[in-house]
């Protein structure tokens, strides 16, 4: 029998091998009243998205184990996470593959803000002067 998904619609997956800046964007991202998930790096993401699927996910392109381009790969391999929505961030942007949107570093709340906005229904919570 399988097991149906938790579809968290109201959360944001964060996937960024540097502990602070994960934990600085998971907690901007509560704070505004979404919930977040965490992961240091491709394969903590892949494990998480077999339980979950976020309405959103913010991927750091630069990553030990496995990159950000390697995770965008794997989710456009799977048709069951083709449709999640994928922004990454990087202070590399010529890095990014051609069509995906880029979040630079230093991530600017307002520009992530916008990004919930379009995805994911705590957006509600987010106040447009943000």
């Amino acid at each position: 029998m399988t097991v149906p998904l938790a579809t968290r619609q109201g959360c944001v997956m964060v996937v960024d091998d540097r502990e602070d800046i994960r934990d600085t964007l998971r907690e901007a991202i509560e704070m505004a009243g979404c919930e977040s998930l965490g992961a240091a790096n491709g394969v903590e993401a892949l494990a998480l998205l077999e339980k979950y699927r976020p309405c959103l996910i913010v991927l750091d392109l630069v990553m030990p184990v496995m990159s950000g381009q390697e995770v965008l790969a794997e989710l456009r391999a799977r048709p069951e996470l083709a449709e999640v929505p994928v922004v990454v961030s990087t202070s590399a942007p010529h890095l990014a593959p051609q069509g995906v949107p880029v979040l630079p570093k230093p991530i600017a709340l307002d520009a992530l803000w916008s990004w919930i906005r379009r995805t994911c229904r705590c957006a509600e919570r987010i106040s447009s002067s943000e």
